[in-house]
């Protein structure tokens, strides 16, 4: 069903180790795009998906990060960690660049494993369902968003999900509106002839190794709204103070005094989630937790918002 997709960056690993259980319990399947060059979080992340008996997609070949030239020591980890795992999968990443030969030989090369392709920017659908033949439909195809309906058709009969990302990334924080609509691709994938659905979170497809500085703190909370045919819209939390890129921890002070607000308001259709109960606590404490964790909590919101609709 519900697939978010990860970078695999310290924070967005510890999102997946502290919602493990609520994405099996859900039957989530993140996907995890390695971007960093230790192995040891994401070995970690995978291990606790096991222990909750969840499954995960793990892309072998990244696009971004540390990886992009040489997946290797991710399909090491793989072979030896959790090739007896089946709830871990191998997932192929077809970016623009990548042949049909490349695509088959990594399929491959990873056919010990259960198998996900995802479709990010490829163009040869029908060559690739070709080359793949029967064992097409025994994959699991995801979809950018960008991926026509025509180019999908190639893969009918197989598990399909479309990823769409729904946050609107701004350049700077001060940017961002007070809410704005965020998805309805969890109302609508069916509709679309999808079995499953995605997105990229609260961090967008857009990828950067580090942020700027922070001028600005903005909290992002998405929530569901039932008045509105159950689509998913987006609360931006903004810091009052934005000239410089000093106090931290004072801005987000500010953007959660807002956020208090905002749920002691009626109809605000923010689900009462772990996260929210930890930003609650925040408040009371007067406690920075640090900007890595601001958007942990943002992210854990957004799986446990999906959970609470789909349960």
């Amino acid at each position: 069903m519900y697939h978010p997709y990860f970078r695999g960056k310290q924070f967005e690993l510890i999102t997946i180790r502290e919602t493990a259980a609520v994405m099996a319990a859900a039957n989530f399947t993140p996907i995890i795009e390695p971007v960093k060059e230790s192995m040891a979080g994401l070995q970690r992340a995978l291990k606790t998906v096991c222990d909750a008996k969840g499954k995960a997609i793990v892309i072998v070949n990244p696009r971004h990060g540390v990886h992009a030239e040489d997946g290797a020591n991710i399909s090491t980890l793989l072979k030896n960690e959790f090739l007896s795992k089946k709830e871990i999968a191998a997932g192929v990443l077809l970016s623009p660049s990548t042949t049909v030969e490349d695509a088959v030989e990594c399929c491959k090369a990873h056919a010990d494993h259960d198998m996900a392709v995802i479709h990010a920017g490829f163009n040869d659908a029908k060559g690739l369902a070709d080359a793949l033949g029967d064992a097409a439909k025994k994959m699991r195809h995801v979809f950018f968003d960008s991926c026509s309906i025509l180019y999908r058709k190639h893969f009918s009969g197989a598990h399909r999900v479309l990823l769409r990302d729904g946050f609107k990334r701004r350049v700077r924080n001060r940017d961002y509106p007070a809410v704005e609509p965020f998805s309805d691709l969890h109302v609508t994938y069916e509709e679309q002839g999808m079995e499953g659905f995605g997105d990229f979170l609260m961090v967008g497809d857009e990828y950067s190794e580090t942020g700027g500085p922070a001028y600005a703190v903005a909290i992002h909370l998405t929530f569901i709204d039932p008045t509105k045919d159950d689509e998913m819209y987006i609360y931006h939390f903004v810091s009052d103070t934005q000239d410089d890129p000093t106090d931290p921890g004072g801005k987000f002070a500010e953007s959660l005094n807002a956020l208090m607000k905002k749920l002691a308001q009626p109809n605000n259709h923010i689900f009462e989630s772990s996260a929210v109960k930890e930003f609650r606590d925040l408040h009371a404490r007067g406690h920075f937790p640090g900007l890595g964790s601001i958007k942990k909590l943002s992210m854990k919101h957004h799986i446990e918002t999906l959970q609470n609709y789909f349960g």
